[in-house]
């Protein structure tokens, strides 16, 4: 019997291994492309067993988050904003020329804040007093600079604004996001 070098069994293992590879590939791709079976169906629920929700479009967020830079610039204020959609997720967030690097985190928070509750961050803040372990909820942040956005009264994404030196400015800046959106 005829003793192969290494470099031959190194050789035919690579290719032994690439067939193998490819075979398996093949029966998995060619699996997956198999019609179904006689009779299968999706699963289809009734219609009385899900919601319909709106949501603000990319667009409109980022027409928003513009607009909150651009009254910020006209009061030399240096932000950050974040508008979050009805799920708390981050659709658009911009940092402002010069805005803090702390200001990023907190326009996010606010923003999930006011679209959790429906309300703006300087009112829930205001509960606080009353509830103080509010604060403990993880995500938010109970400073002014937070406004929900709504269609019929129901909360659709909040915008977040930080790095003013005050919540009541950053609120105002937040709110002008809000007016851009029903012009």
């Amino acid at each position: 019997m005829k003793k192969f070098s290494r470099r031959a069994r190194v050789a035919t293992g690579g290719v032994v291994l690439a067939a193998v590879a490819a075979g398996t590939f093949g029966a998995v791709s060619a699996s997956a492309s198999a019609p179904a079976a006689a009779g299968a169906r999706p699963a289809a629920v009734k219609s009385s067993s899900t919601v319909t929700s709106t949501h603000l479009s990319v667009a409109a967020a980022t027409d928003a988050a513009e607009a909150v830079l651009a009254a910020a610039q006209k009061e030399n204020q240096r932000v950050s904003v974040a508008v979050v959609d009805r799920n708390g997720n981050t659709l658009v967030t911009l940092r402002g020329d010069g805005a803090g690097p702390q200001s990023y985190e907190s326009a996010i928070r606010k923003g999930f804040t006011a679209v959790s509750w429906n309300a703006p961050t300087s009112e829930l803040a205001k509960r606080l007093e009353q509830t103080p372990n509010l604060k403990d909820i993880p995500g938010t942040l109970f400073l002014g600079g937070g406004a929900p956005v709504t269609v019929d009264n129901a909360p659709i994404a909040g915008i977040g604004v930080a790095g003013a030196p005050s919540g009541a400015l950053d609120e105002k800046f937040a709110q002008a996001g809000v007016a851009a959106l029903t012009r």
